[in-house]
């Protein structure tokens, strides 16, 4: 974890790679919970006996599981000490080119893209995160997340 003791320690990197988070392992629970909770319920995702003759011989996390671990990844791989709240603001894009199997373990590498000023004291950060897949080459996800971060 690299840790910045205000946001103004992040103005300068921007264009750098700042960070990588904590590798975090998807399991089938995982899986179910999220398609409970979003009534996702594809049997590429949900039904381990079906997917074995599937494509990828698993089951695969729904894509918006994979994006939806961003914050966790964040969370893992930077602190910033003296901020009086943060938001997630959104995202400018999101790509999934790879699937992520049961099983698989995640990290993610966290470029911060942009810095701009925003009212109310705050900076709005847009971060390029790039999700791998332990022992894979090519990306599992790929955002432009946004978020607001005030001093």
């Amino acid at each position: 974890m690299r840790v910045f003791a205000t946001l103004d320690e992040l103005v300068p990197l921007v264009g750098q790679h700042v960070s990588t988070s904590d590798w975090i392992t998807v399991t089938q629970e995982q899986i179910d919970l999220f398609a409970e909770a979003t009534g996702d319920h594809q049997w590429l995702h949900v039904d381990p006996v079906r997917a074995k003759a599937g494509p990828y011989g698993t089951t695969i996390a729904h894509g918006f599981l994979t994006l939806s671990l961003l914050p966790i990844m964040y969370a893992t791989a930077i602190k910033v000490e003296q901020m009086r709240m943060g938001l997630n603001y959104g995202m400018n894009r999101v790509r999934f080119p790879a699937p992520v199997p049961v099983g698989s373990r995640l990290r993610c590498r966290i470029k911060l893209l942009a810095c701009e000023e925003v009212a109310d004291n705050g900076l709005q950060l847009t971060w390029d995160m790039n999700v791998e897949r332990e022992g894979e080459t090519k990306p599992v996800c790929i955002a432009e997340f946004v978020q607001r971060r005030y001093r």
